[in-house]
């Protein structure tokens, strides 16, 4: 039986706020299927108008596709809530209120039902703090400055195209964690030990590695046919990366099949636990 075709499907992510917190909880429920249909954002839905505006778009996108959208809520408005409930045809998950309401009922008190996010002392450090870290995660990019590395969280190594830059932006921005990212080279391998900018901090290191043939193929990408992008020397630098973090006691992962988010949480987990908590 051939599985039906989601590609003319439409899901939409409504928010009153950002619509990241939609998009990321919808989505991580929408990879359970093989579909892939189309998406669309529609943050800072936060008024009546607003809300008639998308409903009538969301209707449209239904009676011109053939089939109902799917739509992921987080509204905390009653009044937004409601029109788009009544007037949507389609179907409508409510992701804040699917918990609100028996946690209320739980918890014994009703919640504070704010839009988004608000500048109380806590949140104001947390936002502080993690511009620091991505100021601190551009400024040791790639191994562009030694300055202050005794101040970083975490210090990832792994040879060039492994997914360093990606990863320590990621942990700056979404949990503040100042990580320096250095890559590892051809005369660091002949050498064999690690840079000596890294040593005094080999304790704070943390290794990516990569399958080759994908190293290969992203390398290609960048620089193609040259000896950076061959396999040979994809093989030769992974290889030779490995060993020396093993020599030197440096825990390390393969990026090649997991997400950005998955590694980060594996870092966090050994480094600072306490910040998979927000």
């Amino acid at each position: 039986m051939a599985m039906p075709s989601m590609s003319d499907r439409t899901v939409f992510f409504v928010s009153d706020s950002t619509g990241i917190t939609a998009e990321t909880f919808g989505n991580a429920i929408l990879n359970q299927f093989s579909a892939k249909p189309r998406h669309v954002r529609r943050p800072f839905i936060d008024s009546a108008d607003k809300a008639h505006q998308v409903a009538r778009e969301i209707n449209h996108v239904g009676q011109v596709e053939g089939r109902r959208p799917v739509v992921f809520i987080t509204l905390v408005d009653a009044d937004v809530l409601a029109i788009l409930k009544g007037q949507c045809k389609a179907l409508v998950l409510d992701l804040f209120n699917t918990f609100i309401e028996p946690l209320e009922a739980e918890f014994g008190m009703t919640s504070n039902h704010r839009v988004g996010h608000h500048p109380d002392a806590a949140e104001s450090e947390q936002y502080t703090e993690r511009i620091e870290a991505i100021n601190f995660s551009l400024a040791h990019d790639d191994g562009q400055s030694a300055k202050n590395l005794g101040a970083a969280d975490v210090i990832l190594v792994g040879v060039s195209r492994s997914g360093k830059t990606p990863t320590s932006l990621y942990l700056a921005m979404q949990h503040g964690i100042k990580a320096a990212n250095y890559p590892l080279i051809p005369e660091d391998f002949e050498r064999g030990h690690l840079p000596a900018t890294l040593a005094p901090f080999k304790g704070k290191c943390f290794g990516l590695t990569i399958a080759p043939d994908r190293l290969h193929q992203i390398r290609q990408e960048r620089r193609p046919q040259s000896k950076y992008a061959s396999l040979e020397n994809c093989r030769y630098e992974v290889a030779q990366a490995e060993a020396m973090m093993r020599r030197h006691g440096i825990a390390w992962l393969s990026s090649t099949h997991k997400s950005i988010e998955e590694i980060a949480t594996t870092i966090l987990r050994d480094i600072r636990p306490d910040r998979l908590m927000y």
